[in-house]
């Protein structure tokens, strides 16, 4: 049992990418599929789709995504937020990731987005992760 979906999918991604995978399958949940559009429209994956796994359970096939010399597109991905302890920022608080190249993905009243569309719509939320 998976108490924490958002970390799972993060460790499966990272390794994946470590390991040199094409794709890797996380937990069905709609805050993963949320955080997954975000990471699809910042073009940090390839993309995803709705799979059964090996044990019958629903799942999120993730394309990672990869430079013509090999090297992975993510460099890094953190987990901010924990289930244990909460990270909330205000819009002109929210972390800016490898001086703006990367992405902080925030949780806010409008949904689920990038620090930058955040910052640009002046709305702050709950930080749960950072790719850069």
């Amino acid at each position: 049992m998976i108490n924490d979906h958002i970390s799972d999918m993060i460790t499966r991604i990272r390794n994946g990418q470590r390991a040199g995978h094409r794709s890797v399958v996380v937990t069905k949940a709609k805050l993963n599929q949320s955080v997954l559009e975000v990471l699809k429209r910042e073009g940090l994956i390839e993309g995803f789709e709705h799979v059964q796994a090996e044990e019958g359970f629903p799942g999120i096939r993730v394309g990672l995504k990869y430079y013509s010399s090999g090297r992975p597109v993510i460099a890094r991905a953190t987990r901010v937020s924990r289930p244990g302890c909460r990270k909330y920022s205000q819009a002109e608080k929210l972390p800016r990731v490898s001086s703006g190249l990367g992405i902080a993905i925030v949780s806010t009243s409008r949904g689920v987005m990038a620090d930058h569309e955040a910052r640009k719509l002046r709305v702050g939320g709950e930080v749960i992760a950072l790719f850069g």
